[in-house]
């Protein structure tokens, strides 16, 4: 089984090691010189360019399809690129915005009703058309543009870092984001996790990249498509030797989970730790990952398929958390230079996800947020300043299993659940344990306009949890899930109320004081080590912290319940024990419907209002 250090790492996109190397391929395709001040648009200018004029594509046996990651950017200048992107209940439509900047003025331009349908991106922004080499067309299809890609500077006197988030998010439930392409930057279109793999035999092509027509003039930008010669490669595990393939020539993609997997899982996004086999009932419904399985594997003597390197990728993936979960990380999200010659052979030898010496792909281990150097003393005082406001959001990832050859004979409905923060303070909590002491003593924290610490209350425990999947330190009571009947009245209640906090996912980053930049998403340093002796733990304003239902306590027994409708009950605070702003809105219900028959339970999920995803 692999250990939690190896599956706990946070991918998330560090700018400023990436920006350098984006300028080496993007800048060959861009004015340098900064836009006269005097004559400035109004508008950024959008562009769109190649970074390189051929690429080369793999096409794995084990999981046949080629992903197109063709190494074209938008470009804007003359002022950053920027949408926000809302919806004010789960009941009303997802609405789109440019922001649009001069100076101190800022004016809004809503982009037309129903061209952006969810938080994934701006839907068929790019156009591919593939020829083979005797000029026939063998692919023509559109994809999603997220301008929060991974990016890079186009010119040396470009801002320094982006202020704009660093993802997409793909949580069903998303309320608001931000999307933008800073001024003088430029952003990959490749749609990432949004894309599905293409069917192309090995071999040489030509690719015409294009903006279509209807943002072409929504935004203005010049109808000048690119053409990139692209190779595609045919490789296998079998001919990668017991290396691992070491080097620049072996960088398979990460594999995605199969089936069971929750729409935010399925991505292949990080989470806590990583568990290969059931551990009784409170493991049901996992997928061992495989690089957790060739390990398991391994441990019985048996050659074990090495764990995959990072695959050399510039798509839409999240660059932080969606979920604690099992499954393996999505690969970081590199610009094209990176892949290119020299910067190919220096970046990608032994290209392994983790934290070392070079590592440029965001994959660094984040240090763990600093709690206070000793446990507060004197009188506990809540002050009257901004607090945060925890909120559930909808259960989903709902399904339904046995418990396997572990648990035989019971089944089990499994769910992912977050708990959000609305802001406009952030959740900050730190454990002190005592000298031999099991638990640690909980304090929350409250800080005035200047960011002083100016109050403190007990509130609970933290408590060390050693199962696999989780193996860090839990803050108590700070959610509890709860199966109701159909009249709304408790039926069952899950064990799980203790939760590691963590900024997994975007949930709304257009509420007061979000941060689009938060700490604390590592996962694997979030909660403190089973020797620690005290721990912060931090959920910052616009973000939220998902628990994906391959975990333990994800689940209700339903084995003896009847058929019929219920609802999951996700509540945040459940005792009010943390102080917040708002204690009326931290419940949230998603509405089921049981059936089948023992063995084979089933359920279906309705829509929740608009959002039709289970």
């Amino acid at each position: 089984m692999m250990t939690r250090s190896q599956q706990g790492r946070t991918h998330r996109l560090t700018r400023p090691s990436i920006a350098i190397a984006a300028a080496v391929a993007v800048t060959a395709g861009v004015v340098a010189a900064a836009p006269d001040a005097k004559t400035a648009e109004p508008t950024p200018k959008l562009g769109l360019v190649a970074a390189s004029t051929s690429v080369t594509l793999d096409s794995w046996k084990e999981d046949p399809g080629v992903y197109l990651d063709l190494g074209t950017y938008l470009t804007s200048e003359n002022g950053a690129f920027e949408l926000k992107v809302t919806r004010k209940s789960y009941k009303d439509p997802v609405v789109a915005q440019q922001i649009l900047r001069n100076g101190k003025k800022t004016t809004t331009k809503a982009l037309p009703a129903g061209l952006v349908k969810d938080f994934s991106g701006l839907p068929g922004f790019a156009k591919i058309a593939i020829t083979d080499a005797a000029g026939k067309t063998v692919l023509s299809k559109t994809e999603a543009f997220c301008p929060n890609n991974a990016s890079g500077r186009i010119r040396p006197d470009a801002p320094a870092n982006s202020k704009y988030p660093q993802s997409c998010p793909v949580n069903p439930f998303t309320l608001g984001s931000v999307w933008g392409v800073e001024n003088g930057w430029a952003s990959n279109t490749y749609a990432g996790y949004y894309s599905d793999p293409v069917q192309l035999a090995a071999g040489t092509y030509t690719a015409k990249i294009s903006v279509t027509k209807k943002y072409r003039d929504l935004f203005g930008i010049a109808n000048k498509p690119q053409t990139v010669k692209v190779v595609v490669r045919e490789r296998s595990w079998e001919n990668e030797g017991e290396g691992g393939g070491e080097g620049p020539a072996a960088e398979p993609r990460s594999a995605a989970p199969k089936s069971g997997a929750s729409a935010a899982s399925a991505s292949g996004h990080e989470g806590h730790g990583g568990h290969g086999g059931h551990g009784g009932h409170e493991g049901h419904g996992q997928v061992a990952d495989a690089p957790a399985a060739a390990s398991a594997h391994a441990s019985h003597g048996a050659p074990a398929r090495p764990e995959a390197p990072a695959a050399r990728t510039t798509g839409a993936a999240p660059t932080f958390n969606v979920g604690h979960g099992p499954y393996p990380p999505a690969p970081p999200a590199l610009p094209w230079a990176l892949k290119k010659e020299s910067l190919q052979r220096q970046a990608f030898s032994a290209a392994k996800v983790g934290d070392r010496a070079g590592q440029t792909d965001g994959s660094r281990q984040a240090p763990g947020a600093t709690p206070n150097a000793k446990r507060p003393t004197g009188k506990a005082t809540v002050p009257d300043v901004p607090k945060p406001d925890l909120r559930s959001l909808p259960a989903y990832g709902i399904t339904v299993s046995d418990g396997y050859e572990d648990v035989p004979g019971k089944d089990y409905l499994a769910f992912s659940a977050n708990v959000w923060n609305a802001g406009p303070a952030k959740l900050v909590v730190d454990g002190f344990r005592s000298p031999g002491k099991e638990l640690m003593d909980a304090y929350q924290y409250f800080y005035d306009a200047d960011g002083k610490q100016i109050g403190y209350t007990p509130t609970g425990t933290m408590e060390w949890d050693p199962r696999p999947g989780h193996e860090h330190w839990h803050f108590t009571d700070f959610a509890s899930y709860r199966l109701l009947k159909a009249d709304k009245k408790e039926t069952v209640r899950s064990g799980k109320e203790a939760f590691c906090l963590a900024n997994t996912d975007a949930v709304d980053y257009t509420v007061k004081n979000a941060n689009w930049h938060p700490d604390n998403t590592d996962l694997s340093t979030a909660c403190g080590q089973e020797n620690s002796i005290s721990v912060r733990e931090v959920l910052d304003v616009g973000s939220g912290d998902t628990y994906t239902q391959d975990l333990p306590g994800q689940s209700f027994d339903i084995t003896d319940l009847p058929n019929g409708t219920y609802y999951i009950q996700v509540l945040a605070n459940p005792e009010n024990r943390l102080k917040e702003t708002n204690h009326n809105n931290n419940s949230a219900l998603r509405k089921v419907v049981l059936g089948g028959k023992k063995g084979a339970r089933t359920v279906k999920v309705p829509a929740h209002h608009l959002v039709d995803a289970n």
